[in-house]
């Protein structure tokens, strides 16, 4: 195995930054005032590892999932609707998306919530082993120049970093428009130690997940004529 295809530690420093934009245009007074106020509530300390994860929830749920990089919230806020029991860790550096998932989460009265408004890479370290039971990676960022590529969040490290976290058996979800981002990601998968990719036929990734909530993201994509691929992955 080569350096170039093996995305070894002298890479993992990426981990540490963020790409892109923090912020766009400037938030509605009601999105800004949820900002100010609701947000410190939900927001997650990571001044110090987290032990008991369970414990950030009023309700101290057996189960735990984890979005990375939720966007708009859409997706985030009908799970967590679904599935009262259930704890929702959600990671997005982006604050106009943050602001619109808090718009969701005081509408519907979401309890079960947690917020982390930057970096997923610090929240994945600060969690314990073997505590999540899914996480989703809907519809990242692909990085689209060679150049570029190397930010992908998608990586080796990253990989083993999330295994950590994961329970045996859980899910890694993970959505995308774009066919190279799709066959980079498999590429990682395949030769990681801890995932498997257990579909049989193109139906087991090209259809959604059963009681999949589209993100727009996801519409944008269709609209402009690219088909979304759904890959699940088994941690081992």
């Amino acid at each position: 195995m080569t350096s170039s295809e093996y995305d070894g530690p002298r890479r993992a420093r990426r981990e540490a930054g963020l790409y892109g934009r923090r912020k766009g245009k400037a938030l509605r007074p009601r999105q800004a005032e949820l900002v100010e106020n609701l947000l410190p509530c939900l927001q997650i300390d990571l001044s110090r590892p987290i032990d008991l994860p369970a414990e950030l929830f009023s309700n101290r749920p057996s189960e735990l999932r984890l979005e990375i990089g939720f966007g708009g919230g859409e997706h985030l806020a009908a799970d967590a609707l679904a599935h009262p029991g259930r704890g929702f860790f959600g990671c997005e550096p982006f604050v106009n998306g943050v602001a619109k998932l808090l718009v969701e989460v005081e509408r519907f009265g979401l309890e079960n919530v947690r917020i982390h408004p930057g970096d997923a890479g610090e929240l994945i370290d600060a969690l314990p082993d073997n505590c999540l039971s899914g996480v989703c990676l809907l519809y990242p960022d692909p990085w689209p120049k060679r150049r570029h590529k190397e930010r992908r969040f998608v990586s080796d490290p990253m990989l083993a970093r999330l295994a950590r976290v994961m329970r045996p058996g859980a899910e890694l979800r993970f959505a995308t428009d774009i066919d190279d981002y799709a066959g980079w990601t498999l590429a990682r998968i395949l030769r990681s130690p801890d995932f498997l990719w257990p579909a049989r036929s193109a139906q087991d990734w090209l259809t959604p997940w059963e009681g999949w909530v589209g993100t727009r993201y996801e519409a944008k994509a269709l609209r402009e004529g690219r088909r979304p691929v759904y890959l699940t992955f088994i941690r081992r």
